[in-house]
């Protein structure tokens, strides 16, 4: 008995026809450029989550350094006290608070400077 894949591959086609959607051409169109489309932006969705998150810490961390400076002191200094304070805020957090409420990161510029 011979069986042809003619639903099975009909599938993987359309599959990979929705996956390449977008690109221009033959990058959409034809099955083995629209393959090797849909596995570079496979790769570089996989690299960018990862770069996502040292791109996020890197904006943390300026915007925490320039509200630190403002207050006359530099981003090691400021860590380095809460450290010693035991104040327990993550980087997210204190970017938020430099940013929104300038009070709250005052009391935190003073904790650190006590420590």
């Amino acid at each position: 008995m011979r069986v042809k894949s003619n639903v099975a591959r009909h599938r993987r086609k359309n599959r990979l026809r929705k996956a390449s959607r977008g690109a221009r051409g033959g990058r959409s169109k034809l099955m083995r450029t629209a393959h090797e489309n849909v596995m570079r932006a496979l790769r570089y969705s996989y690299i960018g989550r990862k770069e996502k998150k040292r791109n996020f810490r890197q904006l943390w961390i300026q915007r925490i350094n320039a509200a630190a400076r403002q207050r006359g002191l530099t981003y090691s200094e400021f860590m380095g006290g809460l450290i010693k304070a035991n104040v327990e805020v993550d980087r997210r957090m204190l970017a938020e608070i430099a940013v929104t409420d300038t009070v709250a990161f005052d009391r935190l510029v003073e904790v650190a400077r006590g420590a």
